[in-house]
Formats: C-alpha cells, structure tokens, sequence
C-alpha cells in the first residue's frame, strides 16, 4: 500500500513538473539597458522597452534635471557620484526624470544598451538589495538601482537593509553602483510616526535618528512640487508641438486649466493625462 501511495504521489509530482511553465530565464548584465530585479529567485530581468519620455519633455524641474543629470555623468565616467532622494509632490516627475537621465546619458555613451544600466528594484524587495549587490559587484559596467515610492510604516525594519548597503556594512555599497529613489517623504517615513517615535521612546531623540538618518545617506536630495501655471502651460505646449498636437493656443490653456482643476492638482502626470485624453479626440496617436 505504501508504494502503491509512493507511486501514485510520483506521478502526480511529475505530471504537476510538466504543467508549470519553466522560470524565465535570469538575464545576462551586459545584454540590456535596463533590468527589474525579482527577490524571488534573485533574478535580473531584461526590459525590452523602457516606460519613459524624452528629457527635453521634462519641464518646470529644470535644475532638478541639471542636477541628477551631472551627477549621473559623473558617475557613468567612474568619477565619484552620490546617492539622490527624490522627493516631493504625487506626479510632479520624479521617476520620470530618472528614467530620462538615464537614457539621455545612456546615449551620449554610445548606448542602447551603453554602459550603465538601469536597475529597479521594488520597495517590498529592499531587503534582497544585497543580494542584487553581489550579483552586479563584480560587472564592468556601472548600475543605477531605482526604487520607485520608497517608504517605510510602522515596524517595518527593511530600512536597516537599505541603510546598511548605502553607508555601512563591511563591503558597503559596490563603486560600480549609485542608487536613485524616489518618495513623497523627504525622511520616508510619516510625520504621524516620528511623533509617535518621539512620545513612546525613552530617549526620544535616539529613536528617531535611527530612522530618520536613513534620508542622510542620500548625497542629492531633490525636492519636487506642484507647478504653477504658466509651468503647466508650458508642459502641455511642449507636449503638442512634439507630437504634432494641433489646438487654438487660448482653447488648448482653458480646456488645460479645466482639466487640472478637475484632477485638483498641476502636475507633469496631470499634464501628461490631459495630453492622452487630447490625442485621442485629434485621432492622433503618441509614441
């Protein structure tokens, strides 16, 4: 009964073996422009086209792209670059300008796919960041590793992981390697929870700094934020002339600023939402 039980087991294993699909398989470093990292498995995984818009398109941040763009040069040539935060209001480009300064420096290097690599890693990952580490130290080419809306709530204490990698440890973080993040929090963490820090702890100061200081090992911080008017017009005009968006200038600006209003914000998303909805009634397609 026993090896009736064992057989019957075996073939059901097997048979279970021959319907899951194969694991993707993990992408070589020096093949692709841009990579997302998966904790499971500790895979690299080719992007064949990266969501991204030109850096020309990016307006109202001109010195947050001045900015992130010298220091990724610099660190595309191997000359030392620091770690940036970006933070700052929902949909005002911080990951955009990422992606972007990636590609334009990517370009002027002899890219796609170029020398530097653009790595993202999801925040629930953090913990795995080592492991993405070692599998990318020892590469001749040179990695950006992305973390797009990095935060941290409550307990969680994956930002000893990422702190660790960025200033401490024993290796500390490869030469080969600079990481760009973006949140909303300037110190990626609410300000309902530092105050809770500080009323529950005995010594309020130590408890806070712990977490806090996680920001402090970021070299760029770069601050974004609602654009004001005429920086939304400017969005939306430089949006049109790129894909040949033909509006009446003054019916192209009411009908921006009725759909900012509706949306309660002024933003690059907000603009770059208005621009979809535009080349849809034009007919017109984008891309």
């Amino acid at each position: 009964m026993d090896q009736d039980l064992k057989a019957t087991l075996t073939r059901i294993a097997e048979a279970l073996d021959r319907l899951a699909p194969p694991a993707p398989p993990t992408a070589t470093i020096d093949e692709a422009e841009a990579y997302v990292w998966h904790a499971t498995g500790h895979r690299l995984e080719a992007v064949p086209k990266v969501n991204r818009v030109d850096l020309g398109l990016l307006q109202g941040i001109q010195q947050q792209k001045d900015i992130l763009l010298e220091n990724t040069r610099r660190f595309a040539r191997g000359l030392p670059a620091n770690n940036a935060l970006l933070w700052g209001s929902r949909g005002a480009g911080k990951s955009s300008i990422v992606k972007a300064v990636h590609a334009h420096v990517n370009r002027e290097l002899g890219g796609p796919p170029g020398p530097l690599a653009l790595v993202e890693i999801h925040r629930e990952d953090i913990p795995s960041l080592p492991a993405l580490l070692g599998r990318i130290r020892g590469s001749k080419r040179r990695f950006v590793v992305f973390c797009d809306d990095l935060s941290f709530d409550g307990q969680d204490a994956a930002y000893k992981s990422l702190k660790a990698v960025l200033d401490g440890g024993i290796e500390g973080r490869p030469e080969n390697v600079v990481f760009y993040a973006t949140s909303n929090r300037r110190h990626l963490m609410p300000r309902d929870m530092i105050e809770n820090e500080r009323s529950t702890a005995i010594n309020p100061s130590e408890a806070v700094e712990e977490k806090v200081s996680l920001s402090d090992r970021f070299g760029l911080w770069l601050g974004f934020h609602n654009a004001d008017q005429d920086t939304f017009f400017a969005m939306i005009e430089a949006y049109c002339r790129h894909y040949g968006l033909d509006l009446p200038a003054d019916q192209l600006r009411r009908e921006a600023v009725e759909w900012s209003v509706t949306r309660g914000s002024r933003s690059g998303r907000v603009a770059w939402q208005y621009i979809q909805d535009l080349a849809g009634r034009l007919g017109k397609k984008l891309g």
